[in-house]
């Protein structure tokens, strides 16, 4: 089975000036952006409280917890499926020191993946300027017409009528 080479992350740790909609969002409500990349990314959308709950339950019982679980699992998943650049030990210290903007990261990451590209397909086809095909039609025999007129068996001519009329 062939490894595709790995591919850096679409925007740095710090490019909050690539997408600022993203960095406010994960200014102002930090817990919403972070469930929000969790659901994109197929996860349940509360797994990032366990960052909230889980650290305070281990400080609770005098467990030094550094890094925060969800962060930190959630990053991985997104490095192993993308196939982006990486290691745990980047990783770990990202989750530790930098918890908001690896959230922002991520979302901006997710927002990228999921663009589908447009496709168009475009078929040579010519065209042939088409006219109907020429019609011969036949006087029929016995009937005398005018020159530059076509009738139909049984129908008189135009300049017939009008000289019926003057009568």
């Amino acid at each position: 089975m062939a490894t595709q080479p790995l591919v850096e992350w679409e925007t740095g740790l710090c490019d909050c000036f690539e997408e600022v909609s993203t960095c406010c969002y994960g200014f102002w409500c930090f817990p919403c952006l972070a469930c929000t990349v969790s659901g994109r990314f197929g996860e349940n959308y509360c797994l990032p409280l366990c960052d909230i709950c889980v650290p305070a339950i281990f400080a609770a019982c005098a467990i030094p917890l550094f890094a925060p679980p969800a962060g930190l699992s959630m990053r991985v998943a997104m490095r192993n499926r993308y196939g982006i650049k990486g290691s745990i030990c980047k990783d770990i210290a990202v989750a530790c020191f930098c918890g908001c903007c690896s959230w922002c990261q991520m979302h901006r990451e997710l927002k990228h993946r999921k663009k589908t590209p447009t496709v168009v397909n475009v078929q040579n086809t010519t065209v042939f300027a088409t006219q109907p095909a020429p019609v011969m039609m036949m006087q029929p025999q016995g009937f005398v017409t005018q020159q530059g007129f076509v009738t139909q068996q049984g129908v008189r001519p135009y300049s017939y009528l009008i000289r019926k009329i003057r009568k």
